[in-house]
């Protein structure tokens, strides 16, 4: 049974008196999740330990960084590693969001090399992949995220592979309000599903889940979640809302 989660991108949000506000409204909440299901908070660096000690003794709650660097350490002001992440035993990091990859120029090949070194250390990769607007417009959205998938994930064993978790982010539909319908993102997700089949084999691919990262909000997010190959989201904005998000949570199939 593949894992079902939602994920929370605060992105570059919150004051730390709101951040703690947040989380402690959502742990109020006493979401009883299913085995299969996880929450995942995507927080700033600042804010890793103070939400790792917050969530600890709640059931597959889970923090995550929303970034890190390619190499184990050295010389690299500003940068974190994933043995920083490691050891405030952070699970999960966010690696190739669309906003690293246009605003910092984030290659494939690059975060292939960050995604390496998450899994060296036992650290799950949330991998971001998906299309700007031009190559939907242009029909040539599934070529281009297939692409994405052979040159960061296609020289991993197939053990490896089922340690990632995909999210899809169709660009044209973060932060604009658009939203992809749930046809659409099934449509997307079952194509990279069959991407991994092919390169990986069919039960290898049935056993890694795929997000769907794109204007999730608690409005559409039964809809969308209950697509056969969308297994949660990575969820933007509406994950600075307890309400929003506790909704989002509940929605999991």
């Amino acid at each position: 049974m593949r894992k079902q989660i939602a994920a929370a991108n605060w992105k570059m949000n919150l004051t730390i008196d709101k951040a703690e506000t947040l989380l402690a409204e959502i742990i109020a909440a006493e979401i009883n999740l299913e085995e299969n299901h996880f929450a995942v908070f995507a927080v700033p660096f600042p804010y890793l330990q103070i939400a790792q000690r917050k969530i600890e003794n709640t059931k597959n709650f889970f923090i995550a960084a929303q970034n890190c660097y390619s190499k184990e350490s050295g010389a690299y002001t500003g940068e974190v590693s994933v043995e920083m992440l490691q050891s405030l035993n952070v699970k999960y990091v966010v690696l190739g969001h669309s906003e690293r990859r246009e605003y910092f120029q984030e290659s494939n090949q690059f975060l292939a090399e960050k995604l390496n070194i998450a899994l060296e250390y036992n650290i799950t990769p949330i991998f971001c992949c998906g299309e700007p607007l031009s190559i939907r417009d242009a029909q040539t959205q599934n070529q281009f995220v297939a692409k994405q998938l052979e040159e960061s994930l296609f020289h991993f064993s197939k053990d490896d592979v089922q340690k990632i978790v995909i999210a899809y982010e169709p660009i044209w539909a973060i932060g604009t309000g658009k939203t992809a319908t749930s046809e659409q993102a099934q449509e997307m997700h079952a194509y990279l599903r069959k991407v991994l089949a092919d390169k990986f084999g069919k039960e290898i691919a049935e056993n890694i889940s795929i997000l769907y990262g794109g204007s999730v909000k608690a409005s559409n997010a039964k809809e969308i979640f209950s697509q056969p190959d969308v297994d949660g989201g990575l969820v933007g904005g509406a994950s600075l809302i307890a309400a929003e998000f506790i909704t989002i949570i509940n929605s999991l199939k």
